[in-house]
């Protein structure tokens, strides 16, 4: 019987985050995959980051994470978007080399010290005395450990279709996971089922390109990862591969009219599926059918990898039939003759709703066991991977002993994500978007180092090295704006037709300063108003509600004054904080005082003052 502190079951985009992050905190880490080869692949679009994606990464990374930096290493095709936005929703992107992403991920993996890499299928999850175990492996063989996290992504009870054609499997070309989802059950936790889905892959060079618009990268590429940004510092090049252009079609009249024709054979129309979909990246047919009044949707057309003879349509995800598909696509312009290597399916998956973890992505059933990515109802690599991370953390704090990490909202994009999943729940495939985030003029892409670094070194991902980068960086930018307001500069900075660099005629005494300080400094100044007024809407309470802990095991139901359905929902999502409570739907203003007031008169009666830590959690400010 094998013996470790931790045991990673998948190594997806969520696993590989989570994996390393327990190597990287001392733990002996077992990372479980069914394939080896596939580890890390990028199952669906070719890309990471995004609008909002681009902030998880970059929080990710600040952390001590490591997708940013593989997307560094193999990105092709850099590009900002928003750009003439405000800041707080300006998002980076990068097209990545398929094959390369997940062979450089590999490449991390394998030579992590502290872990080990094995290629097998977990079909059952021990469990004694309330405490997660160990795993049992399909040989039948019992790893023992003191920390589980299950990062399953699409592979729990997978179905795949493709028109009416199904085949079970949680991605083309591997098999599905049986076991896993029987042994949650048998523990008591509630299971459902969504649907995901990815678009044909057509030959590059069947693509007429002359009938495209050309959408090149941006002229001057900006890391995602500080390290990347780092080794440049040092004379490291960048970007490290050759780039791509990538080029925008648009779906035609016809193409709309062919879908709408063979609907009768969509299994998504004739109810084969039954897991919902996700909102935010429909399906074409789902697209022709919501928005018929549309005569036309954007398809984006980013080749694989600089050699690569694949090129991804995104904007075109279906399940219809083989013969639908090349009939629509070939009505598209630049598409006329285009061939088709692989044809596009979705995928029907096991998942686990969100409402049943703490937010360490701790499951409340069993302790030690932890949840991550797709497997709690979320789409996209990066949500996958900020989920991941945040696992593995919590799950090696938790084996050393060490208090666990819960972001606040205010901190971060990805802590609104996690509060989001565990208090909310979801009843579509979750993707996080800004608009989610009350303070998302301060969650910025540029200032993800000064949020979350000083958190990623305490937890010992960030070295004391990387944290004084950071707290340097934050210096020169403190006594910029300083030296800006004694001037009379600021003023002028805060007028929108000025810019930091032209006003250096009027500075004298301006002193050289790297260009992200420079940014990160005239965003600060230009937005101080913007933010303050976005602070007061985020109230002084609602900063109290959240520090605001309710005791375990709260019974809600004695609560005198709550309707029926407040205490039902309160009963479901078991909120750890008054913050959380609040966020839950149908919960008012006058529920919460009531709660308030039941949590003071429990913790009178129960003789606690406010100095002794028994009632430490009770203090709502």
């Amino acid at each position: 019987m094998r013996t470790y502190d931790a045991v990673i079951v998948g190594l997806g985009h969520a696993g590989c985050e989570a994996a390393l992050a327990c190597a990287r905190m001392g733990l002996a880490t077992l990372g479980v995959t069914l394939r080896l080869s596939r580890i890390a692949v990028m199952s669906c679009n070719p890309a990471i980051g995004g609008s909002a994606k681009g902030h998880l990464v970059r929080e990710l990374d600040a952390l001590g994470g490591e997708m940013g930096r593989v997307a560094d290493l193999t990105g092709i095709h850099f590009k900002t978007l928003n750009e003439s936005r405000g800041p707080a929703v300006r998002a980076s992107r990068v097209l990545c080399e398929r094959e390369g992403y997940a062979a450089e991920m590999q490449r991390e993996l394998t030579g992590q010290s502290g872990l080990t890499v094995a290629e097998s299928e977990v079909v059952d999850i021990a469990v004694e005395k309330g405490a997660v175990a160990g795993v049992v492996l399909k040989d039948q063989e019992f790893v023992r450990a003191r920390a589980v996290i299950l990062t399953t992504g699409t592979f729990l009870q997978a179905l795949m279709h493709v028109g009416e054609q199904k085949e079970v499997g949680g991605r083309l070309g591997d098999a599905a996971a049986t076991g896993i989802s029987k042994s949650l059950k048998a523990m008591g936790f509630e299971l459902a089922r969504f649907k995901t889905g990815t678009p044909p892959r057509l030959r590059r060079d069947s693509i007429d390109y002359a009938r495209c618009e050309v959408q090149p990268g941006d002229a001057s590429p900006k890391p995602l990862s500080l390290r990347t940004v780092r080794d440049v510092a040092n004379g490291a090049s960048f970007p490290t591969r050759n780039q791509v252009l990538c080029h925008i079609t648009y779906t035609s009249p016809q193409a709309h009219e062919i879908v709408r024709r063979n609907l009768n054979r969509s299994p998504l129309y004739q109810g084969q599926i039954v897991g919902r979909g996700p909102r935010y990246c429909p399906s074409f047919e789902d697209k022709v059918v919501r928005f018929s009044e549309r005569q036309r949707h954007q398809v984006f057309l980013e080749p694989e990898g600089v050699d690569s003879r694949l090129v991804y349509p995104a904007g075109l995800s279906t399940s219809m039939p083989a013969d639908v598909q090349l009939a629509f696509l070939r009505s598209i312009p630049g598409l006329e003759d285009v061939e088709v290597v692989r044809y596009g399916y979705a995928v029907e998956y096991d998942f686990a709703p969100p409402t049943q973890l703490r937010p360490t992505l701790e499951t409340r059933r069993v302790r030690g066991l932890y949840f991550a990515g797709q497997l709690n109802g979320t789409s996209g690599y990066e949500e996958a991977a900020f989920q991941g991370l945040l696992a593995g953390i919590n799950a090696g704090l938790k084996v050393r002993g060490h208090p666990e990490l819960v972001l606040r909202r205010n901190e971060a994009h990805g802590a609104v994500l996690i509060d989001e999943l565990v208090t909310r729940g979801v009843d579509e495939p979750f993707r996080m978007l800004t608009s989610r985030s009350e303070h998302r003029l301060r969650l910025r892409e540029g200032n993800a180092d000064l949020r979350l670094r000083a958190h990623g070194f305490r937890v010992g991902l960030v070295s004391e090295q990387e944290l004084a980068i950071t707290n340097e960086r934050r210096r020169r930018i403190q006594q910029e704006i300083r030296r800006l307001e004694r001037s009379g500069l600021a003023a002028m900075l805060r007028r929108p037709e000025n810019t930091y660099w032209a006003l250096a005629s009027l500075d004298k005494g301006r002193p050289s300063l790297p260009p992200d300080v420079a940014e990160e400094v005239a965003v600060e100044i230009k937005y101080a108003g913007y933010i303050a007024q976005q602070d007061r809407a985020c109230t002084r309470k609602q900063d109290a509600w959240d520090d605001c802990r309710l005791p375990e095991g709260f019974a809600f139901g004695s609560v005198r004054g709550l309707s029926r359905e407040v205490s039902e929902k309160l009963g479901k999502y078991r909120p750890l904080t008054v913050g959380q409570a609040r966020q839950i739907p149908g919960m008012t203003p006058a529920a919460v005082s009531l709660l308030l007031i039941h949590l003071r008169r429990w913790r009178e009666s129960s003789g606690r003052p406010h100095g002794d830590p028994g009632a430490k959690d009770l203090s709502c400010g």
